[in-house]
């Protein structure tokens, strides 16, 4: 082999013309154009990846949370529960508060109504009246009260629990950037390499001691790394814009360095009794079982009180100007015809099903933490023994390649060097990938993301 072939192999940009003569003559002819002329056709003859993308801006992850926490819509509408809760509230409290009334009347007669010359009803009389009522004893409007104050609890952990699947949406949508840019790199790397072998095997091929058949396999690989290469880019930018979509930005965003996500150390009950949708759930329940105890109070008697004053003008006979009415009113349910029977069943039901639905709740949450414990662990030798295995075919690749160029193999068992160098690095790509993952959702799992 000759000594230009058995030294050190520049690196190559791409793929080459067949031949040097080619390449100087399509540089003179371009030399020879214009400058205006030599922009317009370097501009039509270089690919769009040789142009100059815009810049996409980079986010760290506790940066992307906090923005979609203030900016993702389902926050704001999840907040509107809040209000209604709220204003549910405020007109279960107005029913145990004074009411104030304030009347003012009319009324003409075709004449006036009297005996013996005294008139009894005048013709056109105004009377200004009043009425303030009160609930002495109301029973169940207080137990509405504390029912509605409830709802304004669950609708406060509604919201808690939406901020939590929005953070976990953002963070697995930043964990799918990085591992875009790994899988991107990875090609990257595999596509350098295979274009050093073209390189190489186009000297060989020029200095005669090389085959067309080596390097068309080895332009082969070229063209196929390219073209991996375009598909991995073009799923980095589709991650890439579901991580601005999640961030509710108008525009991509690029993950920044990589989250490092610690082991939890916590008491497993604890954790999943402080989980969001584990608390939310609670107090849906606790809500219902608030509602049936009160059922009781339908039934108890109602005492209310009410004054109202009232002024006419002119007065009658019978009427004086300035009087006022003070009235007690007491009411028993006695019988109903089952109604209170019927709602207390229902209530009950209500009742049943979300204690089954917290139980679901719980035993769901107990699954995902003994999952997630698992699965890091085993991930973890998963991707030691992925990156000990990349290792071992990057060696295999060198060694490979160096005996190709010594004539001791055949490009055959370098192309599938390569090959198997690139499905490794890939592996051990998604074996870090899922690493990441897992450990997210242990923290997920225990409720301490997001923090």
């Amino acid at each position: 082999m000759s000594k230009h072939l058995s030294g050190p192999r520049p690196m190559a940009q791409g793929p080459r013309m067949s031949g040097d003569h080619s390449h100087r003559r399509c540089m003179r002819a371009l030399l020879g154009l214009g400058p205006l002329a030599l922009s317009l056709t370097l501009a039509a003859v270089l690919p769009a990846s040789a142009q100059q993308p815009a810049a996409i801006p980079k986010i760290e992850l506790d940066e992307a949370v906090r923005r979609a926490i203030e900016n993702n819509p389902l926050i704001g509408q999840a907040t509107t529960a809040i209000a209604t809760a709220e204003g549910q509230l405020s007109v279960a409290r107005s029913l145990t508060r004074p009411n104030v009334n304030a009347t003012v009347s009319s009324m003409t007669l075709d004449s006036s109504r009297g005996f013996d010359g005294g008139v009894t009803q005048p013709r056109s009389q105004v009377a200004f009246g009043g009425d303030v009522s009160v609930p002495v004893f109301a029973a169940d409007r207080w137990a509405r009260v504390n029912q509605a104050r409830d709802q304004v609890d669950v609708a406060t952990l509604s919201v808690t629990e939406a901020r939590r699947q929005v953070a976990i949406g953002v963070a697995q949508a930043y964990l799918a950037v990085i591992a875009a840019h790994r899988q991107v790199e990875v090609d990257l790397r595999a596509l350098e390499s295979a274009r050093e072998h073209l390189d190489y095997a186009g000297k060989r091929l020029e200095g005669g001691v090389g085959s067309r058949l080596n390097h068309l396999r080895a332009a082969q690989v070229v063209a196929g790394g390219e073209a991996l290469l375009e598909a991995t880019q073009l799923a980095l930018r589709r991650a890439q814009e579901a991580l601005g979509l999640a961030v509710a930005a108008d525009g991509p965003l690029d993950a920044g360095s990589d989250p490092v996500f610690e082991t939890p150390t916590a008491a497993v009950a604890e954790a999943i009794e402080a989980r969001p949708d584990v608390q939310l759930q609670t107090a849906v329940r606790r809500a219902a079982e608030r509602v049936v105890k009160d059922s009781w109070k339908d039934v108890w008697p109602q005492v209310s009180a009410s004054f109202a004053p009232q002024y006419i003008t002119p007065s009658g006979l019978f009427q004086p100007a300035r009087s006022w009415r003070f009235l007690v009113s007491f009411s028993q349910p006695i019988y109903q015809g089952g109604l209170q029977r019927a709602a207390t069943r229902i209530r009950q039901v209500a009742v049943d099903r979300e204690t089954f639905g917290l139980t679901a709740v719980q035993l769901r949450a107990r699954s995902e933490v003994r999952m997630a414990d698992e699965a890091v662990r085993i991930l973890e030798r998963a991707a030691a023994s992925a990156r000990q295995a990349s290792e071992h075919a990057d060696d295999v690749l060198r060694i490979t390649t160096s005996a190709f160029e010594l004539g001791a193999t055949t490009n055959i068992e370098v192309i599938d060097a390569q090959r198997s160098a690139r499905d490794t690095a890939t592996i051990a790509a998604f074996a870090d990938d899922a690493i990441r993952r897992a450990r997210l959702d242990l923290l997920v799992a225990l409720g301490r993301f997001p923090r």
